[in-house]
């Protein structure tokens, strides 16, 4: 049968809900995937699709491509369309999953009568959405920021180019307190996930840690700061990979209460 993408039906909620980690008995997925589906539900009225690919009938990726005026990520801009994410599982490559799912992307850009659609990429030896497959594809780089870019494709001349947000944050001390600035977004699942191991470990603390949140599914969170995800703790930015390990905040708290 090849490759079929359609809008996002029931049938396809839990798969997209859960980020493909579907039947894994991972309770924090479990328990984001309502949250990450009221979202992308919601924002529909507002222009977002969510395009799945199906392989033979067997689920094989997604794409949301949504309006950039309401998109929770580190790009802005008039007039376009974006793509966060791009899922195309690792076991169907070779398919054409991925190049059928943008397509669809750019066949709703062009539907909901945008100028161009835009993405952001990474150079690094990583699989996550992958700035050369973009390139490939007629991706032109808007601007970049080290081995991160952001790219687009054009669909008329007058469309203006993308950009990365500024970001604008200042850290604000509390006397005798470890500070947590948490940026999240309900929007991706890890981010999500690792919003609530942030909340979980906090507690543990019994207020002698003070956690400050700022969802940027308040979109007003994201135009001030500038940030779609991102931990600091007494004003240092805590690198994590997927979603950080709670052991790992623990270690940063205790490092910055010895320092103090």
């Amino acid at each position: 049968m090849g490759v079929i993408i359609r809008d996002m039906t029931k049938n396809d909620e839990y798969y997209v809900g859960t980020c493909t980690h579907v039947n894994e008995n991972n309770e924090e997925y479990e328990m984001s995937a309502p949250r990450r589906l009221t979202w992308l539900k919601r924002m529909e009225q507002h222009g977002l699709r969510t395009k799945v690919a199906l392989l033979d009938d067997v689920h094989a990726g997604f794409i949301y491509v949504m309006p950039i005026e309401i998109n929770p990520w580190q790009i802005q801009g008039k007039e376009l369309m974006v793509f966060p994410c791009l899922v195309s599982q690792s076991k169907f490559s070779l398919k054409g999953v991925g190049k059928q799912l943008i397509k669809t992307a750019e066949e709703e850009t062009l539907k909901q009568q945008r100028k161009g659609i835009a993405t952001i990429g990474y150079f690094w030896d990583f699989w996550f959405m992958p700035a050369k497959f973009f390139i490939k594809l007629g991706y032109k780089i808007a601007t970049k920021r080290g081995e991160v870019a952001i790219l687009w494709k054009q669909f008329d001349p007058s469309a203006e180019s993308p950009q990365f947000r500024q970001v604008n944050y200042e850290f604000q001390p509390v006397q005798g307190k470890v500070v947590v600035d948490l940026f999240w977004n309900t929007f991706c699942l890890t981010s999500d996930v690792e919003a609530q191991r942030v909340r979980d470990v906090v507690l543990e603390y019994k207020g002698k840690v003070v956690l400050n949140e700022f969802s940027v599914d308040n979109l007003s969170n994201l135009q001030q700061h500038g940030l779609s995800r991102g931990i600091y703790v007494n004003g240092k930015l805590v690198e994590v990979g997927p979603e950080i390990e709670k052991e790992k905040l623990r270690q940063e708290i205790e490092r910055t209460k010895i320092k103090e």
